[in-house]
């Protein structure tokens, strides 16, 4: 009986089926859980040399301009959000990778479920869109100041930041929010339908007997 609810599973899955025993079943959708799980995975991947090489830029940049204590309050302030992700992203991947596969799969599957949930539609799933804004402009000041050659509060000061870079910020930054915010949208909704089949997956699997 549990190896036909297999079947059943598998075929909704991939509709290439063949018959199959039941171990070769459970590892079949164990595999298809993996694949989809290394989705996710694949923009840590990327977010991780992305918050390195920031991380290097604050370093050297801060270093050149210690004596400017507002652009050194600016930049360690910029540093500690990058390095709370770096650690969580990180630590993302180790814990996937290090997952215990010897657990059950309906086991497995419901810890990375649990996991993935309070990312995408749990407690914090607001925080991509609330880190955006104060990322821009930290990394915008941090760039805008240390190439101006002028201390972090002379910036504002200048004729030129007054008559130019400021409404450069003005028509630049709505744009660049609509087309950051559109995607990452995009990109959760797709987040959140491979979540979907996920749980889809986790209820079939717990109600084989």
């Amino acid at each position: 009986m549990e190896n036909n609810e297999l079947q059943l599973i598998w075929k909704t899955v991939n509709s290439d089926i063949q018959q199959k025993s039941k171990d070769e079943l459970k590892l079949l959708l164990t595999s298809k859980a993996k694949q989809v799980f290394t989705e996710f995975l694949i923009l840590n991947i990327i977010a991780i040399p992305v918050c390195i090489g920031l991380m290097v830029w604050l370093i050297i940049s801060t270093a050149n301009r210690i004596d400017d204590r507002l652009y050194v309050a600016n930049n360690i302030l910029l540093g500690s959000i990058v390095l709370f992700a770096l650690f969580y992203l990180i630590r993302g991947w180790y814990r996937f990778k290090r997952s215990k596969m010897d657990k059950p799969v309906k086991e497995w599957l419901g810890i990375e479920i649990n996991h993935l949930s309070k990312w995408l539609i749990g407690k914090y799933k607001r925080i991509d869109f609330y880190l955006i804004p104060i990322l821009y402009i930290l990394s915008v000041l941090s760039i805008h100041v240390y190439y101006s050659d002028l201390y972090f509060i002379e910036v504002f000061r200048s004729d030129k930041f007054i008559n130019e870079d400021m409404w450069g910020l003005i028509i630049f930054t709505p744009i660049l929010f609509a087309g950051l915010y559109y995607s990452l949208i995009k990109l959760r909704k797709y987040q959140i339908k491979k979540l979907q089949f996920l749980k889809d997956l986790h209820g079939r699997l717990c109600n084989v007997r």
